[in-house]
């Protein structure tokens, strides 16, 4: 049976990955982390685009039918010329979330949090105006929100003061609707919904992601009907740090990561 292929710079794919499983349980997934050369929100968009051609290249050998890019920045800078390369369907996280959040809005005011290569590119932005050229996008950056997530700190006073201080102009600008644009910022939704209070909607790209994985293996035939999908896991480099983190992300330990140069 063939594979669902994800890949990311690092480890935040990883939320993908536990959607992916939760909405398509009896689906192969075959992950690769690109721990070597993580992150790649500081990188060249040649850079970004370079490096997931190699990634690509190194899931289509391991016979994978469908790729999700589980990477904000890929998806904000690269997407469009990866498309074009290949004829394997590729999904990115930008658009799924952005439909969503076009459709959840009720005033028009809608938030993004991300890396600074994510919201430096206005990638989500250019997306948004497309869909519902009224809306008005407030975005922010929020760097240490990723290092947080890989530390463990998802609470407490540390975070919850940077995280003020990260969507307080969101708040001002009375957004009511916000884009996770990062695959780690789910893990902070609890703290991030305590601060924005109840009536924002979050938007976790992760979900709408394997929902429009989901559409496409079923409109395309693909989909496995029965049995217990096997996960597979490659790293660049790191396994054991990646392996101590993954647990965090899919709540439950990876005991067989794979180390691999794909470059």
């Amino acid at each position: 049976m063939k594979s669902i292929g994800v890949f990311d710079s690092g480890v935040g794919g990883l939320t993908v990955v536990k959607e992916l499983i939760r909405q398509l349980p009896t689906e192969n997934i075959v992950y690769f982390g690109d721990t070597a050369r993580v992150p790649y929100g500081i990188k060249s968009r040649e850079t970004v685009i370079r490096f997931s051609i190699e990634n690509i290249l190194f899931l289509l050998k391991q016979d994978v039918k469908l790729i999700c890019v589980a990477c904000n920045t890929v998806s904000s800078f690269a997407l469009p010329v990866i498309k074009n390369h290949f004829r394997v369907p590729i999904v990115g996280v930008l658009s799924p979330g952005v439909r969503e959040a076009v459709y959840a809005t009720r005033s028009g005011r809608i938030g993004l949090i991300g890396t600074k290569g994510t919201i430096k590119s206005k990638a989500y932005e250019k997306e948004i105006k497309q869909l519902s050229p009224k809306a008005k996008v407030t975005a922010a950056a929020c760097p240490l929100f990723v290092p947080f997530v890989e530390e463990g700190w998802l609470s407490g006073d540390v975070v919850a003061s940077v995280a003020k201080t990260y969507l307080k102009p969101l708040k001002d600008a009375k957004v009511d609707t916000l884009i996770l644009g990062c695959t780690h910022y789910p893990l902070l939704k609890p703290l991030i919904r305590k601060v924005m209070g109840p009536d924002v909607i979050l938007i976790d790209s992760a979900k709408q992601v394997a929902m429009e994985v989901k559409d496409i293996l079923s409109r395309e035939d693909l989909l496995n009907k029965s049995g217990r999908g096997k996960h597979k896991f490659f790293v660049s480099d790191n396994p054991e740090w990646f392996s101590g983190l993954a647990q965090r992300f899919l709540g439950k330990p990876l005991k067989d990561v794979r180390r691999v140069n794909n470059a």
